[in-house]
């Protein structure tokens, strides 16, 4: 049985500040208890608990206690910041439990800020292509969908959008439609309060984001469904 999200450790956000000032394995490793205890297994108890009511609500997203997680080591193979620990631990959960999909729900428990996502993330080029096609044919759908997410207090973000209007999409003139086939990514997000991560009730608060976000869902994989398989 999955052991209930009680909330984050009083000490995870100070951890993560000491482990970002210290930078070391050495520290680490000393204190690598007080983690696990404060942020790992927390989060670890969280996407179990998200996992089951996610089900419930018929969201179509689930998580794995140990696979769903990122690493708090950062990958510096080709990084010009050779720090080797990030400010934040962060999961997903996806339609298979994987990192691999795309229509998934991201949480983020950070130095700078802590935050949900429901995104459809760089999708690979026959996705994104298929998405910005479906507004430039379907605007109809898009702006209901736009029109669903604001009724529920949402709207899409804009990080990484283009400033131009990519090769094929030239012809669209209506600003919100060349505004939404300039994105790269498709997501919403929800920002946490500090203080709510070291309570329970976290989890009501994110499955609520999450339903409201459900339009944008169900928008991205009535696309991806219509993509031929390889």
């Amino acid at each position: 049985m999955e052991a209930a999200f009680k909330g984050f450790g009083p000490k995870a956000i100070p951890f993560l500040k000491a482990l970002d000032f210290h930078q070391s394995r050495e520290w680490f490793l000393e204190n690598r208890d007080l983690f696990e205890k404060e942020l790992r297994d927390p989060l670890s108890d969280l996407v179990d608990t998200l996992t089951v009511r996610f089900a419930k609500a018929g969201l179509g997203l689930r998580g794995d206690r140990k696979k769903s997680l990122f690493r708090i080591n950062r990958d510096v193979r080709f990084a010009k910041d050779k720090r080797p620990y990030n400010r934040h631990l962060s999961a997903i959960l996806s339609p298979d439990g994987t990192k691999m999909e795309q229509g998934v729900f991201y949480v983020h428990i950070g130095l700078e800020r802590c935050f949900a996502d429901i995104a459809w993330w760089q999708p690979e080029p026959a996705l994104l292509l298929a998405m910005r096609k479906a507004i430039a044919t379907k605007p109809d759908r898009f702006r209901a969908l736009v029109a669903a997410l604001k009724k529920n207090r949402l709207e899409l973000e804009t990080e990484g959008r283009m400033k131009r209007t990519p090769r094929g999409f030239e012809h669209i003139s209506d600003a919100d439609l060349v505004a939404a086939i300039r994105h790269r990514h498709f997501y919403v997000q929800h920002v946490i309060d500090p203080v709510g991560i070291h309570r329970a009730d976290l989890v009501d608060e994110l499955v609520d984001f999450t339903l409201r976000a459900k339009p944008l869902l169900d928008w991205g994989r009535a696309i991806e469904g219509k993509i031929p398989k390889d």
